[in-house]
């Protein structure tokens, strides 16, 4: 088997809605999983209609848009008894593979998705749950409660100022790249024992599983850990500073690059007995920081990275969104998806690593599925419903 054939027969059936489920799905697609998407009938995923009508068409805003590409959707009441034989049809016909959820843990058995259930219809499955904190509670859970709640705002923000969420939804995606690396573990398992997996998943867990440092500098050593801006709580010189044109961010990690710096032209002044090891630079860093910015508001961005990194100390221009996609290393790897419908082309955030799959398809996804979209071609080309049959579903909003 091609690489890039390697997800060709892994279908995931997933019951998604906002952003943690569907952008792990969205992982999944670029490794050339078959990704079906299931929503309500009636209310469908909230995300859908979040953002700007960038088509003039109900239930295609642009937040939904960046993060379903490569899936199909369908629509199907889980509430109803025809729902769950419907879905019993689907797990069977379709050989699913994963089956994930991010609905409340309350509403499992009501819609007869919990993995006991799932597991006598195909005993291999494999059955991921995606809670805000753990199966146990039904506490609802966006991703700047879990920031607030999991510490990641305590730490976000200037020093004096107040607590602030961060610029992308960490709790959200990195909750999602958890259940990635989880999802994986279990397709190993049942490749090497046969046997399925029921994976629960907690938002609030995975978010307090990257306060690495802060926790064990809490706990263990009775330090105070807080909000420190641009700085950084072990390291100096570490932040941005201001450039004759812009704004440039210098990280110094040791001693010995701290030399060298001191020996570029123009940041001679900085060299002091006090300053020679980081615990000197640490205890004056208010101080160094503005001797330094009086040095760097001297010379250009363009300069100051020519230097730096002639000299291999960590530098770049705070680039702005517009500048980051244009980045070399950045702009080959962008992904797009073209909608036959309308040619509306969007271009999407490349994936942490670029796959085999998307290499053999140029990068270029299917379009995010509109409501429903594919209820005809599974419900009825696959399960082999009949026209009246999907006629009566559609008016008891079964499908």
């Amino acid at each position: 088997m091609q690489e890039a054939d390697l997800f060709k027969n892994i279908t995931v059936l997933s019951l998604e809605q906002a952003t943690v489920l569907p952008y792990l799905t969205l992982r999944l697609a670029e490794d050339g999983a078959n990704v079906i998407r299931l929503e309500h009938p009636i209310y469908g995923d909230p995300n859908r209609r979040i953002g700007e009508d960038v088509l003039k068409e109900d239930r295609m805003f642009s937040y939904y848009l960046s993060i379903n590409a490569g899936k199909k959707a369908l629509t199907l009441d889980l509430a109803t008894p025809e729902g769950q034989k419907i879905l019993k049809e689907l797990i069977l016909r379709l050989n699913v593979d994963i089956f994930a959820t991010n609905q409340l843990p309350r509403n499992y058995a009501k819609l007869g998705i919990e993995y006991e259930t799932l597991k006598k219809i195909k005993e291999d499955i494999i059955w991921l749950g995606m809670t805000g904190f753990g199966p146990q509670s039904n506490e609802a859970a966006y991703d700047p409660v879990l920031q607030a709640r999991g510490g990641l705002m305590e730490l976000t923000g200037e020093k004096d100022g107040t607590p602030q969420v961060m610029g992308i939804p960490l709790p959200d995606m990195g909750a999602s790249e958890h259940g990635y690396g989880l999802l994986m573990k279990a397709l190993y398992k049942r490749a090497v024992t046969g046997q399925g997996s029921r994976i629960d998943l907690s938002m609030f867990e995975s978010t307090v599983s990257w306060l690495t440092q802060a926790i064990t500098h809490t706990v263990s050593f009775r330090k105070k850990v807080s909000r420190r801006g641009n700085t950084h709580e072990f390291f100096a010189p570490v932040s941005v500073y201001q450039t004759k044109n812009g704004y440039v961010y210098i990280a110094v990690g040791n001693d010995r690059q701290w030399e060298t710096m001191t020996k570029i032209s123009g940041f001679e002044s900085l060299s002091k007995k006090e300053y020679e090891r980081n615990a000197g630079r640490i205890a004056d860093v208010e101080n160094l920081n503005r001797r330094i910015n009086e040095i760097t508001r001297k010379f250009t961005t363009e300069e100051l990275i020519q230097i730096f990194n002639k000299a291999t100390i960590p530098i770049s221009k705070v680039n702005t969104l517009e500048e980051v996609v244009e980045d070399p290393l950045v702009k080959p790897n962008l992904l797009r998806a073209r909608d036959p419908k309308t040619g509306m082309e969007i271009t999407i955030a490349p994936p942490p690593f670029s796959t085999h799959y998307l290499r053999s398809v140029n990068r270029m996804l299917t379009f995010p599925p509109r409501f429903g979209e594919h209820n005809e071609e599974i419900y009825s080309g696959l399960l082999r419903y009949s026209a009246a049959e999907l006629k009566e579903f559609k008016e008891k909003n079964i499908i």
